[in-house]
């Protein structure tokens, strides 16, 4: 089962079960207060001396079926080349968890996103499943991810999809669409809007 929800509402289900074994995977510098394992394919047992850290150095995670109980995979999966296996594994060794994702709109924003990322995410309500499809540029980026930052405050919803799934995690690989491969120009959107800036001036 996966389903829409808020990091909020994970975050509130979180410090009701302060004895849950949480495993935060590819976390970076900034792994989630009530993780109690943190796992990355960086080396960051020094940074996390105070939590169990375990190195990733295979596809298969190092631990055992259903060793945790929620896992949290924040901004990964679209990082991962194999991401059938990748999910597959969350749900093998954790029970229930929580799957943060980029939008299409915000990964077409963000300059380090470009090369970075390799999938696009989007979530099926009516069939409640994972729709995942190679990612396309389909604007060349004008933000960093510090400026995106800024707008996740204000524009979430448009930015980010947040999952939360039990037992097991229902996704899909779609071919892409040929027919809306066509990038839209940052240039020309800018000279449509300068302008109009001008012509609003000159009245």
């Amino acid at each position: 089962m996966i389903k829409r929800t808020s990091k909020t509402h994970i975050e509130k289900i979180l410090s009701q079960n302060p004895n849950w074994k949480v495993l935060d995977i590819g976390c970076g510098y900034g792994a989630n207060e009530y993780a109690t394992t943190i796992s990355d394919i960086l080396d960051l047992s020094d940074h996390y001396r105070d939590k169990t850290f375990v190195k990733i150095t295979e596809k298969k995670l190092p631990f055992k079926d259903k060793e945790f109980d929620f896992i949290i995979a924040s901004h990964v999966a679209e990082h991962v080349e194999d991401i059938s296996f990748f999910l597959n594994e969350l749900s093998r060794v954790g029970r229930k968890g929580y799957i943060e994702v980029p939008t299409k709109l915000e990964d077409n924003l963000v300059f380090e996103n470009k090369k970075a990322h390799i999938w696009h995410l989007l979530f099926d309500d009516v069939n409640n499943q994972l729709n995942i499809s190679k990612k396309i540029q389909y604007i060349e980026p004008v933000l960093t991810v510090s400026t995106i930052k800024k707008f996740n405050d204000y524009f979430r919803e448009s930015l980010v999809i947040e999952l939360y799934w039990e037992d097991s995690i229902e996704f899909n690989i779609v071919e892409n669409n040929p027919k809306i491969s066509e990038k839209i120009s940052t240039l020309n959107l800018l000279k449509k809007y300068f302008s109009k800036k001008i012509r609003s001036i000159l009245k």
